[in-house]
Formats: structure tokens, C-alpha cells, sequence
């Protein structure tokens, strides 16, 4: 949530946070994007000593040689240590912000994943802005991450675009039609421009996602990301037709 106004905060004040969430038994700390600045390096490196066995921790990345690098080394102490990298999948992200054709961003996710791998075993990719991108070039794209050695696929709908039914439809697709999907984790990043965060992470799920991507009280850029508290009370109260649960410790 660090992205939100007024919320940043200093690798202490990271800590006294990190350990209030192995207290609450999340799966996964996505500690910092650690290339950004030497503090947060230095957070991911000092969360990474504090989870030990007891939680994943995740260094973010872009799909930058360097950045990976930076993300690792942050990591090295982590006894579950996960490289989250990834790319613009969306034809105004490939158009406008990166400028390249889909061949390349294929082959630039599928580089980045395998650069990650020589560094851990556990590697996130995200397709940015997939709430807005071709279904089916989606597919190609994960299909490919998946072969290149990702255990975490990443399905955020990063401009707050999507509605609950169509973001569902996406996630079934995916696992309709990717091969290999059935051997990762499918996780959803859900922004809360249009006020359904809870709603696009909780169809997610209903559809085959297993990881939510969630911050405390929905902290995040913009108006926020998924607030932590609702999607496990919602799963709490929803289990069974959500097929799903949670470790978390209510």
C-alpha cells in the first residue's frame, strides 16, 4: 500500500508491519521492488531474514535484466525466496508505453522468467494490464511464461477497468485454454478505480484463481488496491460456493 498518499513508509516502520502479517498467517509478503531505491532494498533484505520458513517473500521487478538482479540479491537471505517480474500485455501498454510488437513482449517475458529462474526456483510473472488485453494473445503470453519455468501466473487488472462477470470470463479462459495452467498458481491483482476490487478478486477466484493479491484496508495506487480484510471475510463467509479458504488467522 506504500503507493498510497501519505503511506510510505521507512524499513522500520516495514517491519513492525511485516511481522503483524506472519502473526495474521498470510501465504506471501510482496516485501518492496527492491531496484527502486536502497531502502526499499534494504527492507526486502531485512523482511527476507525476518519470515524465515514461516511466509513466501517476493522482490518486485520489471522484466529488466538488472532489476532481477537487485531483486536476488535482496533476496538471498530468504529461506522462500520469489522473484515477481513481468510486462505490459495490453495493446495500449505494447503501442504507447513500451513501443514494441507482440513477438517481443513474448520473448521479453519469456527472458525475464528464465533470467529470474537462474537466481530462484519460485518466479511470479504479471501480465500488466491483462484487464484490458486480447484474450487469446493472454494466452500465448502465459502459455509461454508457464513453459520458461513460472510457478505464479499474475492476471491484474492494473487500470481498474474490468467488471466482476468479464474478469471471471477472463480467468476461465485462461484456464480453459492455457497448457500447463493446471501446474501454477493463478493469482489476481484487482485496483479499486471502479470500487470492485473485492468483487474482480472474489470471481477470480470463483473461476480457478488460488493466489489474491490484496494490501491492508485496500491501501494502493489510485483509489486502492483489493483490501486484505474483505476478501478473507468474504472467502470466511462464502467458502463453499468459492470452492476456496485461507490460512488466515481471523
Amino acid at each position: 500500500g506504500e503507493q498510497s498518499p501519505g503511506a510510505s513508509m521507512n524499513t522500520e516502520e516495514k517491519l513492525v508491519i511485516a511481522r503483524q502479517l506472519l502473526r495474521l498467517g498470510v501465504d506471501v509478503i510482496e516485501a518492496g521492488f527492491p531496484i527502486s531505491s536502497p531502502g526499499d532494498f534494504e527492507s526486502v533484505r531485512r523482511i527476507s531474514e525476518l519470515a524465515g520458513d514461516n511466509a513466501v517473500v517476493c522482490g518486485l521487478t520489471r522484466a529488466i535484466d538488472k532489476d532481477i538482479e537487485v531483486a536476488a540479491d535482496a533476496l538471498k537471505y530468504a529461506k522462500r525466496p520469489r522473484i515477481h517480474t513481468g510486462i505490459g500485455v495490453s495493446e495500449s501498454h505494447m503501442r504507447d508505453k513500451l513501443r514494441i510488437t507482440e513477438e517481443q513482449c513474448i520473448e521479453r517475458a519469456v527472458h525475464a522468467v528464465g533470467y529470474a529462474k537462474t537466481f530462484v526456483d519460485d518466479v511470479q510473472f504479471y501480465a500488466e494490464d491483462a484487464g484490458r488485453s486480447d484474450f487469446a494473445f493472454l494466452a500465448k503470453v502465459i502459455e509461454a511464461v508457464i513453459a520458461a519455468g513460472a510457478t505464479v501466473v499474475n492476471i491484474p487488472d492494473t487500470t481498474g477497468y474490468s467488471l466482476p462477470w468479464d474478469f471471471g470470463e477472463r480467468i476461465k479462459y485462461l484456464v480453459d485454454n492455457v497448457k500447463g495452467i493446471e501446474d501454477v498458481t493463478i493469482s489476481v491483482h484487482c485496483h479499486n478505480d471502479l470500487g470492485m476490487a473485492t468483487a474482480l478478486s472474489l470471481a477470480g477466484v470463483r473461476n480457478g484463481a488460488t493466489q489474491i493479491e490484496c494490501t491492508i484496508n485496500g491501501l494502493g495506487e489510485r483509489a486502492g488496491n483489493t483490501a486484505m480484510e474483505e476478501v478473507v471475510m468474504g472467502i470466511r463467509m462464502h467458502g463453499e460456493e468459492l470452492d476456496a479458504r485461507t490460512d488466515i488467522n481471523t
